[in-house]
C-alpha cells in the first residue's frame, strides 16, 4: 500500500503517494540529471515526480536551488528517493550557475537538463539513452520533439521547416537555435571539450552552448514529444532587455564565424535592431538596422524595417508588434 504524506506551500497543498520504488536495469547507463531552481515550490514537484516516473531508472537527479526564499526545499526533500541530492546555492547566481553548479557535481558520463516548470513524459531517457546506445562517440547530444504549452494550447518543436534536425549541425546552429536544453541528453565530454554554460547570458544560454558543442560533436533528434515545457508567466523570455543583451553577446562571441556569411550577419543586424526598437530604444534600433542593409541589402525584412523605422517609429512599432503576435 502507498504511503500518503500530506504538503503544505505558501500556494497549494500536495498529496504525495510515494510509489514503488522500480530497480534499474543492470545493462543501463547512468546519467545525471540537473534540475536548477529558483522559488518554484508550487511547479518543481511536477518537474521531480516526472523524472522519478522515468521508464528507465538508473541516474541521480541533483536539484540546485538557486538561493529560493519559499519553500522549495522542503517540496525537495519530501521526496523519499536516495537519488534524489539537493544543493543550494547562498545566494541567487542565475540559472546558468545553477547548472555549471550541477554539471561540476554529476558524476556520470551522460547529463540530462530539467527544469523546474516542466514535465518529462515516461519513456523520455529509455528512447533517448537507446541512441547513445548505437550511435558512434562522435554523437554528443541526442535531444527530442517537445510540446509548448501556453495559455493550455499545445505547438509541437522543432517545426518542420528545420529541415536538417541531425549530424553536424554546426552551421545551422550559428542561424538559429532550435534544441531545448530540457529536451537534451549530453555527453559529459562535450563540457569538457566546449566549456560550460556562458554565466554572462541572461539568455539564450543553451543557444550559445549547441554554438559550441556543434564545433565539435554532431547531434541526434527523437523526432516526436518527450517533453511538455510549460510557458510561466515569470518566464525570462519575456525580457526583451535579456534578450538584446544575449544576442549581442552571441554576436560578439561567434562574430568571426557569423561574419564569413554577410546574409547571416545581416540578419543578426536585423534581429538585435527589431528587438531594440520594439524596446522603445528607436537609435539604437535604427543603428542595427541600418548596418544590417548596408551588410546584406537584399534582405526584404531589413530593408522594410528600417524604412518604417526611420520613417514613422510609431507604425513601424505597431507593425512589428503584429506580426511577432502572428507568428507566435
Amino acid at each position: 500500500m502507498q504511503n500518503r504524506k500530506d504538503l503544505i506551500t505558501k500556494n497549494c497543498r500536495v498529496i504525495i503517494l510515494a510509489p514503488d520504488r522500480s530497480i534499474a536495469k543492470v545493462d543501463e547507463t547512468p546519467v545525471s540529471v540537473i534540475l536548477p531552481t529558483y522559488n518554484r515550490a508550487h511547479l518543481i514537484f511536477r518537474a521531480i515526480k516526472s523524472v522519478l516516473d522515468q521508464t528507465y531508472q538508473n541516474f541521480e537527479l541533483i536539484v540546485v536551488d538557486d538561493g529560493s526564499t519559499d519553500n522549495t526545499e522542503y517540496v525537495v526533500k519530501s521526496f523519499d528517493d536516495e537519488r534524489i541530492k539537493y544543493v543550494k546555492h547562498g545566494q541567487n547566481k542565475g540559472a546558468n550557475a545553477a547548472r555549471n553548479t550541477g554539471i561540476r557535481i554529476a558524476k556520470n558520463d551522460y547529463i540530462a537538463f530539467q527544469d523546474s516548470d516542466d514535465e518529462w513524459l515516461p519513456e523520455k531517457l529509455e528512447k533517448q539513452m537507446k541512441i547513445f546506445d548505437m550511435v558512434r562517440p562522435k554523437v554528443g547530444v541526442v535531444y527530442s520533439g517537445y510540446w509548448k504549452i501556453k495559455n493550455n494550447r499545445k505547438m509541437y518543436l522543432p517545426l518542420r521547416e528545420i529541415a536538417q534536425k541531425d549530424g553536424d549541425l554546426s552551421k545551422i546552429l550559428l542561424r538559429k537555435n532550435f534544441v531545448s536544453g530540457v529536451t537534451s541528453v549530453v555527453r559529459k565530454d562535450c563540457f569538457e571539450k566546449a566549456g560550460v554554460f556562458d554565466e554572462q547570458l541572461p539568455r539564450l544560454q543553451e543557444w550559445e552552448l549547441w554554438i559550441r558543442i556543434s564545433k565539435h560533436y554532431d547531434f541526434k533528434c527523437v523526432n516526436e514529444p518527450l517533453v511538455n515545457a510549460y510557458e510561466s508567466p515569470d518566464s525570462i523570455s519575456k525580457n526583451e532587455k535579456a534578450t538584446i543583451l544575449a544576442y549581442e553577446l552571441v554576436l560578439r562571441k561567434h562574430f568571426e564565424r557569423i561574419a564569413k556569411d554577410t546574409r547571416l550577419l545581416g540578419r543578426y543586424y536585423y534581429e538585435i535592431g527589431t528587438l531594440f526598437s520594439l524596446d522603445g530604444r528607436i537609435e539604437r534600433g535604427r543603428h542595427y538596422l541600418k548596418r544590417a542593409v548596408t551588410t546584406y541589402p537584399f534582405h526584404i525584412k531589413s530593408l522594410w524595417s528600417a524604412f518604417l523605422l526611420f520613417s514613422s517609429p510609431a507604425l513601424y512599432a505597431k507593425a512589428a508588434r503584429l506580426y511577432l503576435k502572428f507568428v507566435e
